[in-house]
């Protein structure tokens, strides 16, 4: 049984590199990514440089917890090191935002990630990609939730092509939008 996932990408290192690197690995791993375009924001929580940030859609057969684990073997492929600090600098980070309808804590994994209802840099790309979904625990869709959102600093789409394909454009150009997920 084929289950929607959507995760979250983040990189304050090497930042086109390792998202380029990400969805080159979620591609092989799932196949048809739905995408939402590229968000440049501040370092939340320590100084440092600005995130790239997006959200990518797939549905899988994997299991969460065979899923977890290959998300932090790739992010340690790519250099991220795992210590007691939580706001640092990221060579790749990628979180599991929503996994099917789940709701709670599951192998470790928080669903659906608090940070969605907190961040900009996650609710913002999520509503892109999938709009009219929604939240597993408050029941009111990403659109929404972005539409209702005030905190945080300002995001700016960013110019980002990947295997050809312009996944966002910084001026102009359509956003992607509920690109048949789940």
């Amino acid at each position: 049984m084929s289950t929607p996932v959507l995760v979250g990408i983040g990189s304050n290192q090497n930042r086109e590199a390792c998202l380029q690197a990400a969805l080159d690995a979620l591609a092989d791993w799932f196949g048809e990514l739905a995408l939402s375009p590229v968000y440049e924001s501040p370092a939340v929580g320590f100084d440092g440089s600005p995130f790239l940030n997006m959200v990518a859609g797939f549905n899988t057969a994997m299991p969460l917890a065979e899923l977890s684990r290959r998300f932090k073997k790739l992010e340690a492929d790519h250099g991220r090191v795992r210590g007691s600090t939580r706001f640092t600098a990221r060579t790749l980070d990628i979180d599991i935002l929503t996994y099917g309808e789940k709701v709670g804590v599951f192998c470790g994994v928080e669903l659906p990630r608090a940070e969605i209802l907190v961040n900009a840099f996650v609710l913002k790309p999520l509503a892109d990609v999938a709009g009219s979904r929604l939240h597993p625990q408050c029941g009111q869709s990403y659109q929404d939730l972005w539409q209702l959102h005030r905190a945080g600093p300002p995001l700016h789409k960013l110019n980002f092509s990947w295997r050809g394909r312009i996944i966002s454009s910084a001026v102009g150009g359509a956003e992607a939008s509920d690109q048949g997920i789940g």
